[in-house]
């Protein structure tokens, strides 16, 4: 099956008011070509060293494109990600989003901004817990140069279907929770769930994702390490 037709599979399947992220890390420039050739504009990266050549290499021949950060973003590399990035999901703790702000407004800039809260025990994710999120709501509305859009989580590891679902239906009720304390012209755009993958995105939009994060069921396996991308650089 072509990524077109992964593509078009996809979109019949969720329902309207859904966005496709089409997660491009570990795939090569033309892959993601073939995907905008498909009529995907929106992909996320979560390696800023890989994803930096792709961006460069792809804005003349692939204009439109909206780039999404999804990986874990460093304090050191907040400058470059808020400079390539329009939306980033994974901010997930205040001196982070303090530090954000500040270098946004330097480079005149204002990120779209998805606040990455952990629900569930999992040593391999980061976020928010929630209480930290309710304590530093205030701070969180003042931001400047951010555009606070919504939540974003991820399911660890080896849940069940039922468990799955309370865990999205969980984030979005956060959400709302969140946004009934945020002031008018903040709650007005915090209105975005990006939850869900590849393996469990059927539960996610069932319990009110907007925002879809897929890679392999579009691209297949990623690409093998070490294989060289259109532009020239290693993508690791």
């Amino acid at each position: 099956m072509t990524i077109a037709n992964r593509l078009e599979s996809l979109h019949h399947r969720l329902p309207p008011g859904v966005t496709l992220l089409a997660v491009s890390k570990g795939q090569p420039s033309q892959t993601i070509e073939q995907a905008y050739a498909a009529g995907q504009r929106r992909f996320g990266e979560s390696r800023l060293q890989e994803a930096e050549p792709k961006i460069r290499a792809l804005r003349q021949r692939c204009p439109g494109l909206e780039w999404h950060f999804i990986g874990q973003l460093q304090a050191n590399k907040v400058r470059p990600v808020a400079k390539a990035f329009a939306w980033i999901h994974s901010l997930d703790r205040i001196s982070l989003a303090q530090r954000l702000d500040r270098i946004a407004g330097d480079e005149g800039r204002c990120p779209q901004v998805l606040l990455q809260v952990k629900l569930r025990p999992d040593p391999n994710k980061g976020g928010f817990p929630p209480e930290q999120l309710t304590a530093h709501l205030s701070t969180l509305a003042h931001l400047s140069h951010v555009k606070l859009r919504g939540l974003m989580t991820m399911a660890p590891l080896g849940l069940e279907l039922d468990q799955l679902h309370h865990l999205f239906s969980d984030c979005r009720q956060l959400a709302q929770q969140l946004r009934a304390h945020l002031p008018s012209a903040v709650a007005m755009d915090f209105n975005q769930l990006s939850m869900g993958m590849s393996r469990d995105w059927p539960q996610a939009v069932g319990a009110g994702s907007t925002i879809v994060r897929i890679g392999n069921d579009i691209f297949g396996p990623r690409w093998p390490a070490g294989a060289h991308d259109l532009c020239g650089d290693t993508c690791t």
